[in-house]
């Protein structure tokens, strides 16, 4: 008898997966290469003029998407009037800038230059500096060991040292974030430590160019990194001659060291007295760009979230020339878009997921990841409950060096053996029981030089411990970040396909009894 109900029991469950199955693959039918083209035919044209994050462009975009997900009857997130989430961005222009040494008053642009994002309106003085190398303090390699810089103005280079042509703390040939965002996060450990100013040097830059100098009065437009509680150090980058000044005769040797990114021996970290002061005045002009989100509330578990995430930026407009960005990213834009579509029309069917699904398109992808990275640090809905972000960027061509028999037939997938164990399985799972597409995982290598994992707004998800999937096409080459990047060269029967799979997924981890487990450390 136990035996005949295990086998009942098993063939019902069977049955049930099975009409899973059968429902997911009839709405995933719904995203179509035409309704994919409808969308990117308006949201990849002329009147978008390349869609650069803070433009009329981009907010011509963001109003368009608004209203599909209006049109489509998709919620307003909680606590939000609107379909946008705003973030701010700046505009600086410098009002006056003064330094002196000793009482002597330097001169700007040529002496030194005092970086509008890096400084806010005030000033500071100083009787000490201590010159603390590169400026970093990790614990692979540190330049404050035995330094006290508390009161005390700090003078560092930017770089980051390497040992047998690997940089010491990444343990790759590719630097470390002490060298992108590099100087903002040094600024940042000096006045964790104590230091009024910093002062910083530039390698590869003995003088002041008029362009460096005219950058040194306005800024374009950008991201401010870091809450109202960090703390903050005005910061000042001085020419060669005036460091030298500072440092003495040993400017030339550091300098040679620097250039081979050799590290700083405590030697060199020296004391000196030195009278400086500092004001800076600017006038700021703060532009708002946004994040789109659209929501399908889940039933039995929707205070457990689904993301699916797409860019919808670009470069812009340039020297007369629009970039495009058809592939990059209108096509994760549109998928999120179609998948919406699709997920609205299972729900009036009456099949309404378990989760709540969260449709977000973000802005700033392509200036640094600025709109994923604000919506991470103001989330909406809280990470620790969001069981997923699945992340579109370019799937609609062919990458041109791909040269396998598959080429055709595949997708390159991100983050499979990260952050969950449960990702791989049910994403396999979901593409082997329709699409049958080759899922590529070239770009998940440790060592792959291209650091995909890292360059697109599923990471900032991933910062925060959300399991990931980012699907994308490998298209790095041909008309990447070209304004040949058109409609005309998408590949739509592929990018139907595609779409599809990702659809298929968000599905299974939609309504599948827990969310996904958080088991791998994130790398």
């Amino acid at each position: 008898m136990k035996k005949l109900v295990l086998i009942s029991s098993l063939l019902f469950s069977l049955s049930f997966a099975f009409a899973q199955q059968d429902l997911a693959s009839k709405y995933a039918a719904i995203i179509t290469g035409t309704e994919l083209k409808k969308h990117l035919s308006i949201i990849a044209n002329d009147y978008m003029e390349g869609r650069e994050t803070g433009t009329e462009g981009q907010r011509r975009a963001a109003f368009y998407i608004e209203a599909q997900f209006r049109n489509m009857g998709l919620l307003k997130a909680a606590g939000m009037q609107g379909y946008q989430q705003l973030y701010p961005l700046f505009q600086d222009s410098l009002k006056s800038a003064e330094f002196s040494v000793n009482g002597k008053p330097a001169q700007f642009g040529t002496d030194f230059i005092m970086p509008l994002n890096s400084n806010e309106t005030g000033s500071f003085k100083g009787k000490k500096i201590v010159f603390v190398g590169y400026g970093i303090d990790d614990p692979k390699y540190s330049d404050y060991t035995g330094l006290n810089v508390k009161g005390k103005i700090v003078v560092f280079f930017l770089g980051e040292p390497k040992k047998d042509g690997k940089y010491l703390i990444s343990g790759a040939a590719r630097g470390s974030e002490w060298s992108f965002p590099g100087l903002a996060k040094k600024l940042t450990v000096a006045a964790e430590k104590g230091a009024v100013a910093a002062l910083f040097i530039n390698p590869n830059q003995e003088s002041f160019t008029p362009r460096i100098v005219d950058n040194g009065k306005r800024t374009g437009v950008y991201f401010p990194k870091g809450g109202a509680d960090t703390k903050k150090v005005h910061a000042v980058q001085l020419a060669n001659t005036l460091a030298k000044t500072l440092l003495g005769n040993n400017f030339d040797t550091l300098l040679k060291q620097i250039k081979q990114n050799l590290p700083i021996d405590q030697q060199w970290k020296t004391e000196s007295n030195w009278k400086l002061a500092g004001q800076f005045e600017k006038y700021r002009n703060t532009i708002n760009a946004s994040n789109v989100l659209g929501i399908i509330e889940g039933t039995d578990k929707k205070d457990e979230y689904v993301f699916l995430t797409g860019h919808y930026d670009h470069l812009g407009k340039h020297d007369g020339k629009i970039y495009y960005g058809a592939d990059d990213d209108g096509s994760g834009t549109c998928a999120v878009l179609e998948m919406a579509t699709a997920f609205t029309k299972a729900v009036a069917d009456g099949y309404r997921p378990r989760r709540t699904l969260v449709f977000m398109t973000v802005s700033g992808e392509e200036k640094g990841l600025w709109g994923s990275e604000y919506y991470s640090d103001h989330p909406i809905y809280p990470l620790e409950k969001t069981s997923v972000d699945l992340n579109t960027d370019m799937i609609g061509r062919l990458d041109t060096e791909r040269k396998t028999d598959d080429t055709l037939n595949y997708v390159y997938v991100i983050g499979h053996n990260k952050l969950s164990t449960e990702l791989q399985g049910i994403n396999e799972g979901a593409n082997n029981a329709n699409t049958k597409l080759v899922l590529d995982y070239k770009f998940d290598d440790p060592t792959d030089p291209n650091r995909i994992y890292y360059r697109s707004d599923h990471y900032n998800f991933a910062r925060k411990g959300v399991p990931i999937l980012f699907f994308y096409d490998g298209m790095l080459k041909a008309d990447y970040h070209k304004p040949t990047d058109t409609i005309e060269k998408i590949n739509w029967s592929l990018y139907e396909k595609r779409a599809r799979m990702i659809f298929l997924t968000a599905w299974e981890i939609a309504n599948r009894d827990e969310m996904l487990k958080r088991d791998i450390p994130l790398q």
